[in-house]
């Protein structure tokens, strides 16, 4: 059996085909046995400056799958632990991939129901003594089977000595000791609120095997996915639009500004709502040309 990496989007799984089952011969990623990847490359395959996330589920992919063919053969597995820390500001499609991670192990029978429980601050830490470790209790035992995807992560540590978050992230270490196996945890959050937190207990670093980073959009990637928006509505921008648009998400990335994807989905909504207003105050023939056509003056001030 040999897993080569052939560069960071291809991974090619050969295995010796006299040492295993017929119906269990595979070559390469076949539409049949890896359905689980191939479903779960498809629901990414759309999502902007993925790269980097792409590699990464398609490593966690061959990781199950080759050691799924080697307990077959009665080679020794190592238990894995797939907890995980996704690092990156607010739009970058954190949530959404850990959706996609949560249906991939449901479907290679990593977890058994594959359901995603999202929670925060407030589902996890109580006002008294007590409560906090029983809350977060109840919320891991909703959780086992499928994905706790805990977002903002280090607001569990923005109390204080005395906070009752504390608490929580000292419990949910004991429940990934206690019940490895039976959930996975998703800690998400700003990449340098995240490093802070991680000191917070010394047992978290090295729970999370698994770090994955979501870089900030550029220009041009918000200009894809604006376009990308716009074309599922069946709208399309004139080449003036387009060019104020590349221009905007270009300042926006000199200036730092961190809100990639739901800023660019907010954007697209409210050029709709102006071209909807343009076309109810103008006298404008109500064709198909004009129904679909975003054009410069379309473009909010702020």
């Amino acid at each position: 059996m040999m897993v080569q990496m052939k560069d960071s989007r291809k991974i090619q799984i050969q295995l010796n085909q006299e040492n295993i089952e017929p119906a269990e011969r595979r070559e390469g990623f076949s539409e049949t046995t890896h359905y689980p990847l191939l479903k779960a490359e498809k629901r990414i395959s759309g999502m902007i400056g993925m790269d980097p996330v792409k590699t990464f589920i398609r490593e966690m992919y061959a990781l199950v799958y080759v050691n799924e063919c080697r307990r077959k053969l009665g080679m020794t597995i190592s238990p894995q632990n797939y907890h995980m820390l996704f690092t990156g500001n607010p739009g970058t499609g954190k949530t959404t991939v850990a959706r996609i991670m949560a249906s991939m192990l449901k479907d290679m029978n990593v977890l058994e129901e594959g359901h995603f429980i999202e929670a925060d601050r407030a589902d996890l830490v109580g006002e008294y003594i007590g409560q906090t470790a029983q809350k977060t209790k109840d919320i891991v035992k909703k959780a086992e089977g499928g994905i706790l995807f805990i977002d903002e992560a280090y607001s569990l540590a923005r109390g204080g000595e005395k906070d009752f978050g504390r608490e929580a992230v000292d419990a949910l270490v004991k429940a990934m000791e206690d019940r490895q196996h039976k959930f996975v945890l998703i800690l998400a959050g700003y990449p340098d609120e995240m490093k802070q937190f991680l000191k917070l207990n010394p047992g978290l670093p090295s729970r999370f095997p698994n770090t994955l980073s979501f870089r900030d959009f550029s220009g041009a990637d918000m200009l894809t996915l604006t376009e990308q928006l716009m074309e599922e509505k069946q709208y399309q921008p004139t080449a003036r639009m387009r060019q104020k648009l590349s221009r905007h998400f270009q300042m926006l990335r000199e200036a730092d500004f961190r809100q990639n994807g739901r800023y660019v989905r907010n954007l697209v909504e409210r050029i709709i709502r102006r071209h909807a207003l343009r076309l109810l105050e103008e006298p404008v023939t109500m064709n198909k040309h004009a129904l679909m056509t975003l054009e410069e003056v379309d473009m909010p001030d702020a």
